[in-house]
């Protein structure tokens, strides 16, 4: 089924390919200046820390509905081994870990959504292989940090989650920003919280996995306008869904991946840190968020630190 017209003259006015020249794999990444940078590091005040990150385990959120995206296994690759064969001497213990890249919290790399036999900045699909991502992989992100902005639109809307399917849009980003008493600046490191992790945290993976509040095709030109480095949520499909348009799934992955060049994140714990937020009244923070570097990844994970 060929995408609607509406859907590409959105995606004409948020079009990004070319902008940081035409072998660019960065994307709104280019965004974070030294500048920005530099505001994201005065933005930490009192050093109290948060940490993002959902535990990497086998009770994380997955429940196999995505093929191959696995929760964390971990499991022993030598116990108490002596280093030299006298067990009274020096011994250690090591593990490894199998799981899907984008099991937990994580960032999706820009080769990771395609449509129309392309990815980001014009690069054919054909460039991601069973050998990765040739072009446009986590390992191009470089470092991801700066001015972190907790856009709230829950606590804004007056609720502590937006009811499953709920199709976030511009107009609720901007109250959100006023809740905070910011204005987002180009470069800066938007988390836009939905309160869906709540349900998580409850123990309830379904209701967490599916239906979700999230953004719609109505807050796209939104987050083009106010040139933001790299977005996240606190939900498993970053997006509303079920979609908003059974002949568009999944657009707003199409439209920040492919055509804008926006990173996005996912599984971002914002509970400990809207609460501080709102208890403080203070919305910015400075964000280290650097995935791994993967070879040819098509997401990173990441433990993100909010520093207020």
């Amino acid at each position: 089924m060929p995408l609607p017209e509406e859907f590409h003259a959105l995606a004409r006015k948020v079009n990004n390919w070319g902008r940081w020249g035409t072998e660019d794999e960065r994307g709104t990444l280019n965004l974070l200046t030294d500048e920005a940078v530099r505001r994201g590091v005065a933005a930490a005040r009192t050093g109290k820390r948060f940490s993002l990150a959902l535990p990497l385990s086998q009770n994380g959120p997955q429940l196999g509905f995505i093929p191959g995206r696995i929760n964390p296994i971990r499991t022993m690759i030598s116990l108490n081994e002596p280093l030299t064969g006298d067990a009274s001497q020096v011994c250690f213990s090591d593990d490894m870990v199998v799981m899907g890249v984008q099991a937990a919290t994580h960032w999706d790399a820009l080769a990771h959504a395609s449509y129309d036999g392309r990815i980001y900045n014009g690069f054919g699909a054909a460039t991601v292989t069973a050998a990765g991502a040739a072009r446009c992989g986590i390992d191009k992100a470089g470092p991801i940090l700066g001015r972190g902005v907790l856009l709230d639109v829950a606590r804004a809307l007056g609720v502590e989650r937006l009811d499953s399917g709920y199709a976030i849009s511009s107009d609720d980003l901007s109250a959100a920003a006023d809740l905070a008493g910011v204005a987002v600046e180009p470069g800066d490191l938007v988390l836009v919280r939905t309160g869906q992790m709540r349900l998580l945290h409850a123990g309830d993976k379904m209701g967490y996995l599916a239906p979700v509040a999230g953004l719609s095709l109505r807050s796209v030109e939104w987050m083009r306008e106010h040139d933001v480095a790299a977005a996240a949520t606190d939900t498993v499909v970053f997006e509303v869904f079920p979609w908003e348009r059974d002949d568009a799934p999944l657009p707003v992955h199409l439209l920040h991946l492919v055509e804008m060049g926006l990173t996005q994140g996912q599984n971002f714990d914002l509970e400990a840190l809207a609460a501080d937020c709102a208890d403080d009244g203070i919305y910015t923070f400075f964000l280290s968020a650097t995935p791994e570097p993967l070879a040819n990844g098509l997401g990173g994970m990441v433990a993100p630190v909010a520093i207020k």
